[in-house]
C-alpha cells in the first residue's frame, strides 16, 4: 500500500487563471472524460468542456475550453452558487473546496466595493464558465487524489483590465484583496496585461497549503495550461505533480480551517467564545494579536474543525463575534500515534499521553494531563509543579528498560 503524499505544485511563472488551472491539470494527466462525468453532477444545463492542444514559445500545452449556451450566462449572487453546489451530486471534498473558493471571491468583492457579502453580484465570476473553471479545478484535484497543494509566488503585472465595472488597474483590486494577509508572495512584472485573475487568486488562496519554492518531492508528471492571452512566449501555468515520502509512524486526517480577523469585539467575549467553540466540536482554537487597517489592534481567530462540524462552528462564529465573514480552507493534519497511560500518585491517578516507542524504550514524547494534575494539586494542597515532577518520576520508572 502506497502511503506517500501526493503533491500538486502550481508554478505560476506566467500567472494563473481558472481556465489555465483547469488546462494544466488536464495536461498533467487528468482524464477529460472522467472530469466531464464528474462535473455532470452539477446538474446544470448549457455548458460543455473540451480541451485543445496548443503550442506557445515552442512548448506544447493544453487549453481548456468551456462552451456555453448564451441563455445561461447570467449574474448570480453567492447564495445562488452555493445552492447549486448544495444540490450537486459531487464528492463532499469537491463541494467544500469549491465553496471555499467562491467564499473567498465574495469576501474580496465585498471589501473592494464596500458592501456586504450577501449583496455581491458575481458578474464575470458568476458566469457559468467560471463555475465550471472553479468546480472543474477542484474536481481535477480530487481525481488526482491530491493530498497537498503548493503554489509559487504570484507575478503581478501593471496596466489596466476591462471588467463589468469598467477599466480597473492591475493587479485587479479583487485580486489584491484576495492575496492580502494570506502569505501569498507577489513578484512585480512589467507587463501590460493581467497575469493573475481574481479566479486564479481565489483558487490558490483557498486551496494551497503552502506558498514558496518547489517542495522536496519525486516528480511524476508535468502539465502546461494555456490562457486566453498569447503574448508570444511560453505563457503557461505549469503544474508539477508528484509524491513525497510519507512520515513513518504518523497518521493524518483532513480538517477545516476557519480564520477571521476582528478589531471591534469586546475582549471579555473571547474567553467565552473559546469555551463555546470547543463545546461545539472544535479541535483547536487560538488567537493571534495583529495590527489591522488604520493601525487598529485586532485579533486573528483560527479554528481547526472536523469537516462534519463545520456548519455548526460557522454559525457560532457569526453569532458570537462581530465578523462579517471568514476564510474557510481545508488542511491535512499529520499526527504521531499516541496512547494514554495512568500513573498512581500518592494523591490520586493522573493520565499521561505519550508516543509509544517501537522498540519499547522510554517514550521520547510524553505529557501529563494538565486537568488531572490540576485536580490533584487542588485536592492535596501541593504545588502543581510538584505534582508534575512526581508524575514524571513515576512514568519514567514505569517505562524504564530493565537493567
Amino acid at each position: 500500500m502506497n502511503n506517500n503524499t501526493k503533491i500538486v505544485y502550481f508554478d505560476c511563472y506566467s500567472g494563473i487563471s481558472g481556465d489555465m488551472a483547469l488546462g494544466a491539470l488536464i495536461d498533467g494527466g487528468v482524464d477529460l472524460k472522467d472530469l466531464q462525468a464528474l462535473l455532470a453532477g452539477l446538474k446544470l444545463e448549457g455548458w460543455s468542456l473540451a480541451a485543445e492542444k496548443v503550442t506557445r514559445g515552442g512548448i506544447a500545452g493544453t487549453r481548456a475550453l468551456v462552451g456555453l449556451n448564451q441563455s445561461e450566462m447570467k449574474e448570480r449572487r453567492l447564495n445562488d452558487i452555493l445552492e447549486i453546489l448544495d444540490r450537486a451530486d459531487l464528492p463532499s471534498e469537491v463541494k467544500d473546496n469549491s465553496r471555499a473558493v467562491f467564499n473567498n471571491l465574495a469576501e474580496a468583492e465585498a471589501a473592494v466595493h464596500g458592501i456586504t457579502v450577501e449583496r455581491v453580484h458575481f458578474h464575470e465570476v458568476g458566469a457559468l464558465d467560471a463555475i465550471i473553471d472553479i468546480t472543474g479545478t477542484c474536481a481535477a484535484l480530487y481525481l488526482l487524489e491530491a493530498d497537498q497543494i503548493a503554489c509559487s509566488p504570484l507575478p503581478a503585472g501593471r496596466g489596466e483590465v476591462k471588467s463589468a465595472h469598467g477599466r480597473l488597474p492591475l493587479p485587479a483590486p479583487a485580486t489584491l484583496e484576495l492575496l492580502a494577509g494570506r502569505r501569498a508572495p507577489l513578484e512585480g512584472r512589467d507587463t501590460g496585461y493581467e497575469l493573475v485573475t481574481p479566479t486564479g487568486a481565489a483558487l490558490v488562496t483557498a486551496l494551497a497549503n503552502y506558498f514558496g519554492p518547489i517542495p522536496d518531492f519525486t516528480l511524476g508528471s508535468i502539465g502546461y495550461g494555456a490562457g486566453s492571452i498569447d503574448p508570444g512566449y511560453a505563457s503557461y501555468l505549469r503544474v508539477l505533480i508528484g509524491e513525497a515520502e510519507a512520515i513513518e509512524s504518523a497518521f493524518e486526517e483532513k480538517v477545516a480551517v476557519i480564520e477571521t480577523s476582528i478589531d471591534d469585539l469586546n475582549p471579555e467575549i473571547y474567553g467565552f467564545l473559546m469555551e463555546r467553540l470547543f463545546e461545539a466540536g472544535a479541535l483547536d482554537v487560538y488567537y493571534t494579536p495583529i495590527q489591522m487597517k488604520k493601525n487598529r489592534p485586532g485579533v486573528h481567530l483560527t479554528i481547526l474543525v472536523p469537516p462534519e462540524s463545520t456548519a455548526r462552528i460557522q454559525d457560532l462564529v457569526f453569532k458570537e463575534t462581530s465578523t462579517m465573514g471568514f476564510r474557510l480552507t481545508t488542511a491535512r493534519k499529520v499526527m504521531r500515534p499516541r496512547e494514554t497511560a495512568t500513573v498512581q500518585t500518592r494523591w490520586g491517578p493522573v493520565r499521561v499521553k505519550y508516543v509509544p516507542d517501537p522498540e519499547d524504550r522510554l517514550p521520547l514524547h510524553y505529557s501529563p494531563e494538565y486537568e488531572d494534575c490540576r485536580a490533584v494539586a487542588a485536592q492535596s494542597g501541593h504545588p502543581l509543579k510538584e505534582i508534575y515532577r512526581q508524575v514524571d518520576y513515576l512514568f519514567r520508572n514505569r517505562h524504564a528498560p530493565p537493567k
